[in-house]
């Protein structure tokens, strides 16, 4: 199967924290990242996010504080969340 993917992926296990406009925070755990987006593992009861929308989220448990940075949801797998990093 040929890996048809622009950016290569690298893995990253780390906290990331997002902020929900309605639902508030979310503590999660990225999988893997990539130039242009990452990805995060969810349990069901963090599906509380649509396609589309536009979160905030900041790396958690770093030596210093993590910039914060704009993603759109763009897919869901059975174990978690693409997002994807909004450039100004």
């Amino acid at each position: 199967m040929d890996n048809k993917r622009e950016h290569n992926r690298s893995p990253l296990k780390v906290q990331l924290r997002i902020d929900h406009p309605l639902h508030g925070q979310m503590l999660v755990t990225t999988r893997d990242i990539s130039d242009k987006g990452v990805f995060v593992v969810v349990d069901d009861a963090q599906r509380l996010l649509q396609i589309g929308e536009i979160v905030s989220g900041q790396v958690q448990g770093l030596p210093i504080e993590a910039p914060i940075v704009q993603m759109q949801v763009v897919r869901f797998e059975p174990s978690g969340v693409a997002l994807i990093f909004q450039r100004d």
